[in-house]
């Protein structure tokens, strides 16, 4: 398979995910004091998302969730070497940081990895280093007094599965190019997770939503906490 047609199975498979996710997720209950924050309605419901993982950060130490999620924190699973969609989503939230920032509302960017093979924690801190000094360009300061404020995460696969499965991402490691063992695409759902400490998941955002409009809706969650 060239690279082209196995990057165009990747998006097929995200678009696919993400329309499946549209369709199940919902019934966040009649009391719901965040439903003027909510993007869409949908009906019906598969249960509450999320729920208690252990990681490893960037120095090679086992975290927990509720070391990582002590703050208001927006979580993304991907992976460093995907060649798009990653790069592209974790932009985007890291300029919402920005924003939030500006307005007095702090948010911690999380990115959990789903390819531990080839993620290792220093692999993850220059990753994340990329997307601290987006943050700072949309706050208008050099070098923020709190680094690094991305936060990346890796582990083993059973960790990472562990993870993933509590959030209920999908993922799927694609065979490796022929004569190239080393290059592989990851198939996976592309959501970003709102999360609260004590709370849990409290909102979802899709790809699409522009920088401006997931930090308005992640406002709207922080304000009404």
């Amino acid at each position: 398979m060239t690279k082209y047609y196995a990057w165009a199975a990747v998006v097929a498979v995200v678009l696919a995910i993400g329309a499946i996710v549209v369709l199940t997720m919902g019934g966040w209950g009649p009391d719901d004091k965040y439903a003027q924050c909510r993007a869409t309605k949908t009906a019906g419901g598969v249960g509450s998302l999320g729920g208690p993982f252990t990681l490893v950060d960037f120095d090679g130490e086992a975290v927990t969730s509720e070391q990582v999620i002590d703050q208001p924190s927006l979580l993304y699973f991907g992976y460093t070497f995907c060649p798009d969609v990653c790069p592209l989503d974790n932009s985007r939230n890291a300029e919402a940081v920005g924003l939030l920032d500006q307005r007095g509302l702090t948010v911690k960017p999380v990115f959990i990895s789903i390819d531990p093979e080839r993620d290792t924690p220093e692999v993850m801190r220059d990753f994340a280093e990329t997307f601290d000094s987006i943050i700072d360009d949309v706050d208008g300061v050099e070098g923020n007094l709190v680094t690094p404020r991305f936060v990346g995460l890796t582990g083993s696969m059973e960790q990472v599965k562990a993870a993933s499965k509590a959030y209920r991402t999908y993922f799927k490691k694609q065979e490796p190019e022929e004569g190239d063992e080393e290059y592989y695409l990851v198939d996976h759902s592309t959501w970003s997770y709102l999360v609260f400490p004590g709370e849990g998941l409290v909102g979802l955002f899709k790809r699409g939503e522009s920088p401006q409009q997931v930090a308005d809706r992640i406002g709207c969650f922080v304000e009404n906490r």
